[in-house]
């Protein structure tokens, strides 16, 4: 079981020196994939140019860009809600940037009230997260959005 609690405080103690959203953006993909057990990705899509963006990530080679409300990522933008899929092949519109993903969990990052990036994981394992992943991401990116200068995003 992943240790929610212990990875918010470390992020939050890796970016008390330095706010900027790439380096803390790094750390966090980082902290993410060595800690969670059956990933093949972690990390970050950045609002730009009214579309999703790859930012900082582990694991294997990702899609560039998402428009907002395709596919899981830009799902999560266009409801502002953390999604939750067990099945990604059951989920309409699904994007596969890698064939080997078979669950995800995508939580939005905000600033003043609007999303400005996303924190995305896959695993290549069906059913690999759950309730309790999504409140302890859901704390990571509280964190994470406290911890971050996010306005030069």
């Amino acid at each position: 079981m992943t240790d929610y609690k212990l990875l918010a405080a470390q992020i939050k103690s890796l970016a008390a020196d330095e706010h900027h959203f790439i380096p803390v953006m790094s750390n966090a993909s980082a902290l993410l994939y060595e800690n969670m057990e059956d990933l093949n990705w972690a990390g970050f899509y950045l609002m730009n140019k009214g579309s999703l963006m790859l930012g900082p990530f582990q694991g294997k080679v990702a899609c560039i860009r998402i428009e907002v409300g395709k596919g899981v990522c830009g799902t999560a933008v266009a409801e502002n809600k953390t999604q939750l899929v067990k099945n990604v092949h059951e989920f309409p519109g699904h994007i596969a940037c890698d064939s080997a993903s078979n669950s995800e969990i995508v939580v939005p990052i905000h600033s003043e009230g609007k999303v400005v990036a996303v924190l995305d994981i896959d695993s290549p394992s069906l059913n690999r997260f759950d309730e309790a992943d999504r409140e302890g991401l859901e704390l990571f990116v509280r964190t994470l959005e406290e911890s971050m200068d996010l306005n030069t995003i």
